[in-house]
């Protein structure tokens, strides 16, 4: 039970990763990728903070600081500019397409690790969902901008960070609480970022947001930054890091549906028969029986 409760909070974050997105996407013109990581995670940081204090959230043990900074800095600071990277030569969805290759990058390294064993069904489960997304949005490839190759290969370089976070999040987690660790590496990645710009440029692109960017961007960071990752690593609290991973096929789906109404991107009819694919392939890796 606790598993399949693990499982549907990383939907739901999934689902709003796949919103911020089609967010990034729309503000990726108007600003560079590490300003946009500064707003994203500044924000973030900014609401995860009070209620950590708030909740009186039980911090990582010191001497995991150092490995819990690491992390934070890989995921929350290396991962998010070459996400934003990603997204400023693809569109949101073939960017979250590359994403959604998540769940196989997390077994591979789980297994690789000794973490996690590969088995059979996890296996069908996840090609099913992953297989899903690919007839979902392989209709639109075709029209794809020039150079999105690029968009997507970078993106698939940072879904390898993220597999790591996954794998090697979870005992941390479980020897503090999923709040603690999350802000102490979401702060330790914001800083990072502002470290780079201080020393690299100055965010003087913001200024010159109008009332809809700042709108995106508050959402950028409450929803895709804060909430989206509380959720993430109670997930990872109480799931598997793979079955965990397997519901970042929802997020393509999520990325069209909203990407379509900001900066028109089109949604095919393979939306919905992929959609099926998505749900029966995260039934399969998430409903496997253990033996006693």
């Amino acid at each position: 039970m606790g598993e399949w409760v693990g499982v549907a909070i990383a939907l739901l974050s999934s689902c709003l990763g796949g919103t911020a997105a089609a967010i990034t996407r729309y503000l990726a013109g108007n600003t560079d990728p590490i300003t946009l990581a500064i707003l994203r995670w500044g924000i973030g940081f900014a609401c995860v903070l009070p209620a950590a204090l708030l909740l009186k959230a039980r911090w990582p043990k010191r001497q995991d600081w150092p490995a819990v900074a690491a992390l934070g800095f890989a995921f929350f600071g290396v991962f998010f500019v070459l996400y934003n990277i990603a997204m400023s030569y693809t569109t949101a969805a073939r960017a979250s397409l590359a994403l959604a290759t998540l769940p196989l990058h997390t077994m591979v390294v789980g297994a690789l690790l000794g973490i996690e064993p590969l088995t059979r069904r996890k296996l069908i489960g996840v090609c099913i969902a992953v297989l899903g997304v690919s007839a979902a949005l392989a209709t639109g490839l075709s029209a794809a901008p020039p150079g999105a190759w690029r968009g997507e290969l970078i993106m698939t370089a940072a879904v390898l960070c993220m597999a790591f976070y996954n794998v090697w999040s979870r005992p941390f987690i479980q020897r503090s609480s999923a709040l603690g660790f999350l802000t102490l590496g979401m702060g330790t990645g914001a800083l990072a970022l502002v470290v780079v710009r201080s020393l690299t440029g100055s965010i003087a692109a913001l200024s010159q947001f109008g009332a809809p960017q700042w709108i995106a961007g508050v959402y950028l960071g409450f929803a895709g930054g804060a909430l989206a990752f509380i959720l993430w690593v109670l997930a990872l609290q109480r799931a598997s890091p793979t079955r965990v991973a397997n519901t970042m096929t929802i997020n393509p789906v999520a990325a069209a549906l909203l990407a379509t109404q900001l900066v028109g991107e089109p949604i095919t009819p393979n939306l919905v028969v992929g959609l099926v694919a998505v749900f029966a392939g995260i039934w399969i890796a998430t409903s496997e029986v253990k033996k006693a």
